[in-house]
């Protein structure tokens, strides 16, 4: 009685359950936002990478307003006291700026053995490696090639005055 069936409509459903019961979901939520604000980026599931997004934005934005009642609220949900601290001091001040926006996910491929889709999970203006290069000019991807014609490079395209020799 508790979950609808697959082909009605999900009207007042405020998240995703990922196949779990609320206590499981919650320690599932908890765990991660701890990790991800302590790691920075974190690989998970797809579904679990979007539904982690709301948890994190507010701690974040709890460790902006530094009041202490935000402090206690935070703290019933982030596990490790380093990373509370963290979020109320580094996190703070890196994101104070910036009016929501603090995560991005990344879609990594599929997992072997089941097929789930995989994502990254990462705060945004970190100091980590990017895993992806920043679009040029603005676009987001180049031009797209033809199936049947492959790719020509700059220097196949035109010999070099090495090569005449």
């Amino acid at each position: 009685a508790g979950v609808p069936p697959p082909h009605t409509m999900r009207h007042k459903l405020a998240f995703r359950r990922l196949g779990r019961d609320m206590a499981h979901l919650r320690a599932l939520l908890r765990i991660q936002t701890t990790q991800l604000l302590k790691y920075e980026r974190i690989q998970t599931t797809l579904p679990k990478a979007k539904e982690l997004r709301r948890p994190v934005e507010k701690m974040i934005t709890l460790g902006k307003k530094g009041t202490n009642s935000a402090y206690n609220v935070a703290s019933q949900w982030i596990m490790e006291k380093p990373v509370l601290e963290k979020t109320f001091g580094e996190l703070a001040e890196r994101y104070a700026e910036r009016p929501g926006g603090y995560t991005r996910v990344l879609k990594a491929g599929f997992r072997r053995g089941d097929a789930a889709p995989m994502a990254y999970i990462e705060l945004v203006d970190n100091g980590l490696v990017p895993l992806r290069q920043p679009p040029k000019d603005g676009l987001r991807s180049g031009p797209k090639q033809d199936a049947g014609k492959p790719a020509v490079d700059s220097e196949d395209a035109a010999p070099s005055e090495k090569s005449k020799n």
